[in-house]
C-alpha cells in the first residue's frame, strides 16, 4: 500500500508573501471570487426572468448581504465557537485584525451558519426598506450561493485548516498543522501501519480526511448543480429555492461533519454514543458536533419554511381565484342591470 498523501508543499497560504505585515492570502482571494461568482449568477437570473432591476439595485442588495454575512460569520465564529471567553471580555478584538505582537492576522474564525443568519437578516432589512419582492430575490440568491461557496472551502484547504478526522483511506492526507497524536494508543499505531507511516518518537501526524474538499464538492458543486439545474426552473411558489438551499445544505453538511474533526475546545456537544470517543477518529454516529446541531436546525427550518410557504401559496391562489370569480359575477350583474333599463 502506498504511503498517505502528503499536503502539497508548494501550496502556500500567501499570494504575495513579500509584504510580511499585510500579506495577501488565498483565503481572502477565494472569498472575493466566491462573492463575484454568486453575484454573476444572481445577475443572470434577473436578466433571465426579465425583472427589470438596474445594476445598482443588484449591486446594493448584494453589498448589504455581504456586509451582513461577514458580520454574522465573525460574531458566530468568535462569540459561539471560541470557548476562551476573550471576545466577550474584549469585544473590540472581534474586528481587530492584528495579533498582540502587531502582526496582521486577518479575521481568523468565521462561521458559515453565522454568515447565513447575518446575510439573511441584512437582506430582509434592506428588502423591507426598499419595498422589494424579497422572497423572489432570496430565491435567486439561494440558487447562486453554492457555486460561490465552493471557492471558500478551497481557501480553507489552501490554508491547511479545518481538516478531517484520522483515516487510512488511500486519499487521506497528512496536514502539516494538524495535531500530532500519541503513539502509545493502539488505534494510532494501527492507522499509522495501515497508512504506511513510520512511527518514530512519542507522537505522529496521521493522515486525515480532506473534509474541506468534500465540502467544496458536495456542498458547493453537487448542491449547486441541483439548485441551478432543477430548483431554478421550478417556480411552484416563492420561497421554494430558499427553503431547498437551507435544508439541502444542512442535510449534506450534517453527514460530512462525521468526517470533519470537531473544534478541540468544543468537542462533541451531544454524546449519545461513546462518551469517551476521541474527536480525532470516527467511532460512532451518535456523537454530534456543534456543526451538526446547527445543520439540524437548518434542515428543520428549511423544510418548515417550504411547508409554510406552500400552504400560504395555496391560500393566496384560492383567494385570488375567489376574487376573480366575485369580480366576474359583479360584471355580469352590471350587464344584466344595464339591459333591464
Amino acid at each position: 500500500m502506498l504511503a498517505a498523501v502528503q499536503f502539497p508543499s508548494w501550496l502556500k497560504p500567501e499570494v504575495l508573501p513579500f509584504w510580511p505585515q499585510f500579506p495577501l492570502r488565498w483565503y481572502g482571494v477565494m472569498y472575493l471570487v466566491a462573492f463575484a461568482v454568486a453575484w454573476l449568477l444572481f445577475r443572470r437570473q434577473v436578466k433571465e426572468r426579465k425583472l427589470g432591476y438596474s445594476e445598482d439595485d443588484i449591486s446594493n442588495f448584494f453589498l448589504v448581504g455581504i456586509l451582513g454575512l461577514i458580520l454574522g460569520a465573525r460574531l458566530f465564529g468568535t462569540l459561539i465557537y471560541d470557548t476562551t471567553g476573550i471576545y466577550w471580555r474584549k469585544p473590540w478584538l472581534i474586528f481587530w485584525p492584528f495579533s498582540t505582537d502587531g502582526q496582521f492576522t486577518g479575521f481568523m474564525g468565521m462561521s458559515f451558519h453565522g454568515g447565513v443568519v447575518g446575510g439573511l437578516g441584512a437582506m430582509l432589512i434592506y428588502g423591507r426598506i426598499k419595498k422589494i419582492e424579497i422572497l423572489r430575490w432570496l430565491d435567486m440568491v439561494a440558487v447562486a450561493i453554492p457555486f460561490g461557496y465552493t471557492f471558500g472551502r478551497l481557501g480553507n484547504f489552501i490554508n491547511g485548516e479545518l481538516w478531517g478526522k484520522v483515516s487510512s483511506a488511500p486519499w487521506a492526507m497528512v496536514f502539516p498543522h494538524a495535531p500530532r497524536l500519541p503513539t502509545n494508543l493502539d488505534w494510532v499505531r494501527q492507522i499509522a501501519m495501515e497508512s504506511s507511516l513510520a512511527i518514530s518518537g512519542s507522537s505522529i501526524n496521521l493522515a486525515r480526511h480532506p473534509s474541506q474538499l468534500y465540502e467544496a464538492l458536495f456542498e458547493g458543486i453537487v448542491l449547486g448543480l441541483f439548485m441551478w439545474l432543477v430548483i431554478r426552473k421550478r417556480h411552484a411558489f416563492k420561497g421554494l429555492a430558499t427553503g431547498c438551499f437551507v435544508a439541502g445544505y444542512g442535510f449534506v453538511r450534517f453527514f460530512i461533519e462525521y468526517f470533519r474533526e470537531p473544534d478541540a475546545d468544543l468537542g462533541y456537544i451531544i454524546k449519545l454514543g461513546d462518551p469517551d470517543a476521541s474527536i480525532h477518529l470516527f467511532t460512532t454516529p451518535w456523537n454530534f458536533s456543534m456543526g451538526q446541531l446547527l445543520c439540524f436546525l437548518m434542515i428543520a427550518g428549511g423544510l418548515g419554511f417550504i411547508l409554510l410557504r406552500r400552504k400560504l401559496n395555496a391560500k393566496e391562489a384560492l383567494a385570488a381565484e375567489s376574487s376573480k370569480v366575485t369580480s366576474s359575477a359583479r360584471k355580469g350583474h352590471r350587464r344584466k342591470t344595464y339591459k333591464g333599463r
